[in-house]
């Protein structure tokens, strides 16, 4: 018996597959199925952000499954939750899904979306968001979050400030080096990935790129230490901690001991934080120092790296095609 595919069932239908698999997570007044959510928000100012995954620039399917797709799009947006300092509390998701695709897909999607948010942000769920068809698969993802304290934002870095990095840096690019490098056939199109064929650092570094882990619950504890600016790093360090150098009006100057892959690797979602030297908190390590502004938004080592020294999809993506 062939697999039940999206085309094959009403749009009700497909709702409820996915409300089954989320059944249980929701902590909200009133969860999926009405017109909107009602959050319950312990204080008045809410962190929201949103960020979307398109078959082609963002993932494969030849590479992702269902789990892993639906995790990172939860990851990613936890991430920039957390960057802000804030706590995440739920999340609203659209899905375009083409006719073809398995229901099972899907529903591995949502299970996907779930186990991401017990995993990295126990308490937040999935509260509802939208359904519809479209030949490219697309995966929209709003993140809501509350604050205990005052937001940390990129522009606050001072003079005098260490720079602090939680979660890893460069396993991601590694892990799309090997994706683009190893399995793709003769017309560079993609293939499965065959695990059998890696060693257990390159599974970890593919890990990082399909299924990336942010240290979420660092976010808040980083505000509460006193991190004066703070950002996701998702499109490689040097791009990020220029954001943050210009946002600031200072400069940063990163640790010569960083690789190529932690400064130019793209989709690591670490945390990018500065604090007073006494309050960088656990969990966080020092790379750097925040100096008075100079000619240049980042040096390493002393020294302006060349290029954007990131992932720019305006720019990028017509290189990654294949």
């Amino acid at each position: 018996m062939s697999e039940q595919r999206v085309g094959d069932v009403d749009e009700g239908t497909l709702l409820r597959r996915i409300f089954a698999v989320l059944e249980g997570s929701s902590a909200a007044i009133v969860g999926p199925g009405d017109d909107a959510a009602v959050l319950r928000t312990p204080g008045e100012r809410v962190v929201a952000t949103t960020d979307t995954l398109v078959h082609g620039p963002d993932f494969r399917l030849a590479w992702s499954s269902g789990t892993d797709l639906g995790f990172k799009a939860a990851a990613v947006n936890l991430a920039d939750v957390a960057a802000m300092g804030a706590r995440p509390t739920a999340l609203l998701v659209a899905l375009a899904v083409p006719e073809s695709m398995p229901v099972s897909f899907v529903e591995d999607l949502a299970g996907g979306l779930r186990a991401a948010c017990d995993e990295l942000a126990p308490g937040c769920a999935i509260e509802g968001g939208d359904l519809t068809v479209s030949d490219t698969l697309t995966v929209a993802v709003t993140a809501l979050g509350v604050l205990e304290g005052e937001p940390v934002r990129r522009s606050g870095a001072r003079p005098g400030d260490v720079v602090a990095v939680a979660g890893a840096l460069g396993a991601a690019s590694r892990g799309l080096q090997i994706l683009f490098g190893r399995f793709r056939d003769a017309t560079g199109t993609p293939v499965p990935v065959d695990l059998d064929t890696l060693s257990a650092g390159e599974r970890a570094d593919l890990a990082a790129q399909l299924r990336p882990a942010p240290p979420i619950s660092l976010g808040p504890i980083a505000a509460a230490a006193g991190a004066t600016a703070m950002m996701d790093v998702s499109d490689g360090l040097v791009l990020d901690a220029t954001r943050m150098a210009d946002a600031s009006g200072v400069t940063l100057e990163l640790s010569s001991r960083l690789d190529a892959d932690a400064l130019t690797g793209g989709e690591d979602h670490a945390l990018l934080a500065t604090f007073a030297a006494a309050d960088v908190p656990a969990g966080f390590r020092v790379i750097g120092a925040v100096r008075p502004r100079a000619s240049a938004s980042v040096t390493v080592g002393g020294v302006v790296p060349t290029g954007r020294g990131g992932w720019d999809p305006y720019r990028d993506w017509d290189a990654a095609r294949g």
